[in-house]
C-alpha cells in the first residue's frame, strides 16, 4: 500500500553530501529513504523501490546511471558536478525520457543569488567589471565549482556570450589592462570551508558584491531532498533548482 511519501534512493551515500542527505530522509516525515548505496553496491538490487534516485557521487558515473534511472522510469536529481560537455549531453538525452533536476547547487539561498546575480548583471550592463570568486574545503576535486561556473553562466548569458568565450580563469604575467567583456574567475581551496562565492560588480567609483557563505552542507541536502519531492510526477524535462523553487523570470 503507497503511504504517500516520496521514496528516495541516494547514490554516493558515504560522502559528505550523502551522509547528510541519508540524515536528513530519515528526518522528513515526507519521505522515505528506500536505499543508501555507493561504490562497490548495485543499485539495480534496489532501484525498483524508489520513486527517485539522487546522486551526489562523481560526474563519471552520471551518464551510465542515468541511462539505468531512464531504463527503471525514476525521477532523477543530480548534485554531483564537474560533468564535460559529453556528460553533460548524456543527462539532457535522458531527460528526454524522464523528469531530471540538474543543479550545481541546491541551496535555497545560492539559487537566490543566482537570481539576484541575474537581475544585477542586466541592470548594470558593461561599464561593470565582473568577477567571480569561490573557496572551498582543501579537498573539492573540481575547479571553479559547479556554482560559480554557473554564476559565471548567468553574467555571460546576460552579455549575450556564452562562458566559453568571456570566461578568464586567473591571471598572471602581463596580461594587460582589463577588457571590458570579460568575466573573471577565481578559485581558492583550503580547510574545511564548505563553500563560499561572491559575484564582484565593479565600476569607477563604486563596487557592489553579492556573496553567498555556507556552513552546513545540511543546506544543500535540504534542498536537494526537496527536488526530490518536487521532480517526480513531472513531465519529462530537464528542470534546474530555479524551477523547483519558481524563480524563474
Amino acid at each position: 500500500m503507497s503511504t504517500g511519501k516520496t521514496r528516495v534512493m541516494i547514490v554516493g551515500a558515504k560522502g559528505r553530501m550523502g551522509e547528510a542527505l541519508v540524515r536528513l530522509a530519515q528526518q522528513d516525515a515526507a519521505l522515505t529513504l528506500s536505499s543508501a548505496v555507493d561504490k562497490g553496491d548495485n543499485v539495480l538490487e534496489t532501484i525498483d523501490d524508489c520513486d527517485a534516485v539522487i546522486e551526489f557521487a562523481h560526474h563519471s558515473l552520471t551518464a551510465d546511471l542515468a541511462k539505468i534511472v531512464a531504463d527503471h522510469n525514476k525521477a532523477f536529481v543530480i548534485g554531483t558536478t564537474g560533468h564535460t560537455t559529453d556528460e553533460r549531453q548524456a543527462i539532457a538525452d535522458v531527460a528526454k525520457r524522464i523528469p531530471v533536476v540538474f543543479a550545481p547547487n541546491y541551496s535555497v539561498g545560492v539559487n537566490l543569488l543566482f537570481y539576484l546575480t541575474q537581475i544585477a548583471a542586466e541592470t548594470l550592463g558593461e561599464n561593470y567589471d565582473q568577477e567571480v570568486v569561490e573557496m572551498h574545503h582543501r579537498h573539492k576535486l573540481d575547479a571553479p565549482s559547479g556554482t560559480a561556473r554557473r554564476l559565471a553562466e548567468v553574467l555571460a548569458e546576460a552579455a549575450g556570450g556564452t562562458y566559453e568565450e568571456l570566461t578568464v580563469h586567473g591571471r598572471h604575467g602581463d596580461v594587460g589592462a582589463r577588457p571590458k567583456r570579460v568575466i573573471g574567475m577565481h578559485a581558492m581551496r583550503g580547510g574545511d570551508v564548505v563553500g563560499d562565492h561572491t559575484v564582484h560588480f565593479s565600476t569607477v567609483g563604486e563596487r557592489i558584491e553579492l556573496t553567498h557563505r555556507a556552513s552546513s552542507r545540511d543546506t544543500f541536502a535540504s534542498g536537494a531532498l526537496r527536488a526530490a519531492s518536487w521532480v517526480c510526477g513531472r513531465a519529462p524535462d530537464l528542470y534546474s533548482m530555479q524551477d523547483v523553487l519558481g524563480f524563474k523570470r
